[in-house]
């Protein structure tokens, strides 16, 4: 019986090369924290421009006397409010998107795997697809004024998003996937708190994943 082992061993180290050939598993756990600290850091301005047009409101302040003099500017109109928000959420992404390829490419390189190969690709397309649809939805919730749909539709299209593609790279990704499902599923029955929904997703889940994947993949012995 005992001599069945090294073949049956074989088999399953034969199994899990085949595994790693088929996953992109440089993905960097720094790349999660920063892209966390990019959201949080967009929640923050989002916030401060959202109570910027609200005192707004409250002071009357009109088009041509909006200039307060302090660290932003007001603005009476929704249009103006929505179109910064906007604005700050493709910033929020951008800075996020090339913070994560930066260190995720520099892991690459010391593990000495190609960015940009069969498995890389189908790890893109699976992210990718969920997300384009979920943006054009998203474009429609907008253009019919349900701007409060617009922060659980992220986090629902983001986590099927990270669950679909969650079989080409670490498996440990679709949890945070389910995490973010779960916030944008509560999200949808809790109006007015999106802003914080989308900062727990966006930011503090991403930052607890990029932590806990540094320190099972990337942690040097001794720190």
């Amino acid at each position: 019986m005992d001599s069945q082992h090294p073949p049956l061993e074989t088999l399953q180290d034969i199994k899990r090369m085949m595994e790693r050939s088929s996953r992109f598993i440089s993905l960097s756990g720094w790349s999660g924290i920063s892209a966390g600290v990019c959201a949080l850091v967009g929640a923050v301005v989002a916030q401060l421009r959202i109570n910027s047009y609200l005192l707004g409101l409250r002071s009357d302040y009109t088009s041509e006397s909006y200039y307060r003099g302090e660290t932003y500017t007001l603005s009476g109109s929704g249009y103006d409010l929505y179109r910064d928000l906007l604005l700050i959420a493709g910033i929020t992404f951008l800075a996020a998107f090339i913070s994560s390829f930066l260190f995720t490419r520099a892991r690459s390189r010391r593990n000495g795997t190609s960015m940009w190969d069969r498995t890389v690709q189908r790890l893109a397309w699976n992210t990718v697809l969920p997300m384009m649809v979920g943006g054009f939805v998203i474009l429609r919730l907008l253009e019919s004024g349900f701007y409060g749909m617009v922060a659980p539709v992220c986090l629902i299209f983001y986590g099927l998003a990270l669950v679909n593609a969650s079989k080409y790279t670490l498996g440990e990704i679709r949890y945070l996937g389910y995490g973010q499902l779960i916030l944008g599923i509560i999200n949808l029955w809790t109006g007015g708190w999106g802003l914080y929904f989308w900062a727990a997703g966006f930011g503090i889940l991403h930052i607890v994943y990029g932590a806990i994947m540094w320190w099972k993949y990337e942690r040097q012995p001794g720190q």
